[in-house]
């Protein structure tokens, strides 16, 4: 492929050479160290850094060319690497990536899911789906990454670009079920609001795209809820491709009036309200799963699920949505449902034979953290003990909410640290604090997770549930000056096996 065929329909802010046009390049990359002899270098602004510092590398490693939306750095020469400035940097590497690798969101269709919470939940269950059919799928999301049977790191929500194209075209590599189909894949992530406001998905032709919810998260990124809610949007008009072919959208979400779906969607509207096309009856919640029938015009079928509590039936009847834009049968949904016994870190158990549950949540907004104790609530806890912090560098106005929403909301708070970064802990506390100090309900402030965790398995008893929320499937604990590693669910095991718990002859206490 030419210079001049990778950037075709990239807005270019001056006109190409023909010989650099016609030069052949043999790859892209936006990692100056992975860039090989004849490849593009795409060097944008990022976070903390710009990729300009790094064009040098690129240029020593034998860039073809080097692609960014500003200006080569005054005083820095690259004599033999011509500098191709355009419009927009992420776009231009989304852009160019689907040319470069063929176009594959033409073949393989892709499913978006957006919203505040739900997105991981419903990700796993429609890839769930997906697979029961026999499709050959990848899997992109808050966890982790899954091509096939294949399991990949996730340093983003959703992957750059180019990284989402490379497994898209490993993905096609892939030999597919022959129940299905040779050529039968299909892709589903989770789609941030960050990725769609930076151009990471920009001209990616989704085949669905899913809305589960908006509450109040990441306005330190979009400073309000309207610019917030206009990044969830571009999934469902379009932004640099057409519309989706079909969208999935929660109407019992206020913001989902609001929703502006492009002239090619067809809608299938989900929830438990009146106005839903597709909602759950007879909703059945208890330790064990969910038991309830999905009503969709005339048909109506039993859906039964590991999964606890009601934000499950909302992920659910999404995810079910997904099936039937798939065309898939009631029986090959319903299977795909059952089979996806659980999500890392979302209402995950931590069972070492007491007689109390403990409970780890990655619920990191008031919302969230709300759905998860009414869950526990559901469930006939004798106690709701909520142990929780707010991550630093973060949205500081969701702080105090939810505060407020532990409080109200739970028989004991432990306050302690989440991912404190480059904050100082005790000042996050401070700012939850206001919030806490709302409602007359008794706390405990305690900056170190691993002993807080402690103090709240401590604290329990028989019948109690204790919720370990913010961290979710994390590893690892962020401080100004170092990353430990940490799991909340190997630390809560770890004190239960303390207290004498999942020990033969343990005794409740």
């Amino acid at each position: 492929m030419t210079t001049g065929e990778a950037l075709a329909g990239v807005p270019l802010l001056s006109e190409l050479p023909s010989s650099l046009a016609q030069t052949q390049i043999q790859g892209l990359d936006y990692d100056s160290r992975r860039v090989k002899p004849g490849w593009l270098f795409f060097a944008f602004p990022g976070a903390r850094v710009d990729g300009r510092e790094f064009a040098g590398q690129a240029a020593a490693n034998g860039a073809t060319a080097i692609v960014s939306e500003l200006a080569a750095p005054e005083g820095v020469s690259f004599p033999h690497i011509p500098w191709i400035q355009v419009a927009h940097g992420r776009r231009a590497l989304s852009l160019s990536s689907k040319t470069f690798y063929g176009k594959l969101d033409d073949k393989i269709p892709l499913v978006g899911i957006t919203g505040t919470n739900g997105k991981t939940t419903t990700s796993y269950l429609v890839d769930s789906i997906l697979r029961t059919a026999g499709r050959t799928t990848m899997l992109a999301g808050t966890i982790e990454y899954h091509l096939g049977a294949k399991v990949l790191p996730a340093p983003n929500t959703t992957p750059e670009s180019l990284d989402l194209h490379r497994m898209l075209a490993e993905l096609d590599s892939m030999t597919g079920s022959a129940a299905a189909g040779s050529d039968a894949k299909a892709a589903t992530m989770e789609v941030s609001s960050h990725a769609l406001a930076l151009g990471r998905v920009y001209a990616l032709r989704f085949h669905t795209a899913v809305f589960t919810n908006l509450t109040q998260d990441h306005l330190d990124f979009h400073r309000t809820m309207d610019e917030y809610f206009a990044a969830k949007q571009l999934l469902f008009t379009g932004d640099g491709a057409p519309p989706p072919r079909y969208s999935v959208v929660n109407r019992d979400d206020p913001r989902s009036r609001e929703l502006t779906q492009g002239n090619a969607s067809e809608v299938l509207w989900y929830g438990l309200g009146s106005e839903a096309m597709v909602r759950a009856r007879h909703i059945h919640s208890g330790l064990n799963g969910l038991h309830f029938d999905l009503a969709f015009d005339k048909v109506k079928f039993e859906i039964r699920s590991p999964l606890i509590g009601k934000i499950n039936v909302y992920n659910i009847l999404a995810a079910c949505c997904v099936g039937m834009t798939f065309q898939l049968q009631p029986d090959v949904i319903a299977r795909g449902i059952e089979a996806c016994a659980g999500v890392p870190g979302r209402f995950e158990r931590v069972d070492e034979g007491q007689p109390f549950a403990v409970v780890v949540d990655y619920s990191h907004t008031h919302e969230a953290l709300r759905n998860a104790i009414s869950v526990a609530r559901t469930l006939d806890a004798r106690r709701v003990i909520t142990l929780f912090g707010c991550g630093g560098d973060r949205d500081r106005a969701k702080r105090p909410l939810m505060g407020q929403v532990a409080g109200e909301s739970s028989d004991l708070v432990i306050l302690t640290s989440d991912n404190p970064r480059s904050e100082d802990p005790l000042q996050i506390m401070n700012d939850v604090l206001v919030g806490l100090r709302r409602t007359d309900t008794r706390t405990i402030v305690e900056p170190d997770r691993a002993t807080a965790i402690r103090k709240a398995i401590e604290e329990a008893r028989a019948g109690d549930i204790v919720i370990l929320a913010g961290k979710g499937h994390e590893t690892y604990q962020i401080f100004r000056d170092r990353t430990i590693p940490f799991d909340d669910r190997e630390v809560a095991r770890e004190a239960l096996r303390a207290f004498g718990f999942g020990k033969p002859g343990s005794a409740a206490q």
